[in-house]
Formats: structure tokens, C-alpha cells, sequence
């Protein structure tokens, strides 16, 4: 089965754990490389290179002020993905609706042996 290229899909570029990590680490601020290679303790260019794929797929755009790149997260362009993790949420809700149910029992058995 071939492979779909990363640059072409949101998914697969946030498949990489460092994509997630950088995404996180410019969720609600701008950075430049250099804070971002300070801050997460990697290699210029492979902060580089994940950016630019995250770019590519539109997940972080960049601006240019002085000779620094300033780069951020585009939100707007996460929606997909939470608009598919969200269909999941039933199952986590009923998850939780049953651990509330099991608690409530060994409660109540708790109340009966005493």
C-alpha cells in the first residue's frame, strides 16, 4: 500500500509526535525558530523541517518581522480534525456514565455491609 505523502494531509503531518509537540508549544503565541529550538531543546533544522511541513498543510503559517520568521498555529485549520475526534465522544461519554454507575454500586454495597 503506497504511502500518502505528509505535506498533502493534516492527519498524517500531526501523526509525527514532534508536529504535535511544536503545535503545542505555538498554541496561543508566536515564536521564531531560534525560541522554538531554545524552548524545545532540538536542532535548528529539524525544527526547520517539521515546520515546514506543518506550514505546507497550513497547520502553522509564519510572518516575516525584521530577519526573523515568526511562526503560529492556524486554528481554523484544526477544526477537521477535531470535527473528527468528536464523533468519538459518545464512547468516552458512555465511558464515563459507566465508571459513574460502578462507583455508585460499590458505594451502595459498601453502605449495605456496614
Amino acid at each position: 500500500m503506497a504511502r500518502t505523502k505528509t505535506t498533502f494531509d493534516p492527519f498524517n503531518a500531526i501523526a509525527e509526535p514532534k508536529r504535535r509537540a511544536l503545535i503545542e508549544a505555538l498554541v496561543g503565541q508566536e515564536l521564531t525558530v531560534n525560541q522554538i529550538v531554545e524552548r524545545m531543546g532540538w536542532s535548528q533544522p529539524m525544527v526547520s523541517k517539521h515546520l515546514g511541513v506543518l506550514k505546507q498543510v497550513g497547520l502553522v503559517s509564519e510572518r516575516k518581522e525584521g530577519r526573523y520568521r515568526v511562526y503560529r498555529v492556524n486554528a481554523d485549520q484544526l477544526k477537521p480534525i477535531q470535527a473528527w475526534v468528536i464523533q468519538f465522544e459518545r464512547f468516552w461519554s458512555d465511558s464515563l456514565d459507566h465508571l459513574e454507575t460502578y462507583l455508585d454500586e460499590i458505594q451502595a454495597n459498601e453502605v449495605n455491609d456496614e
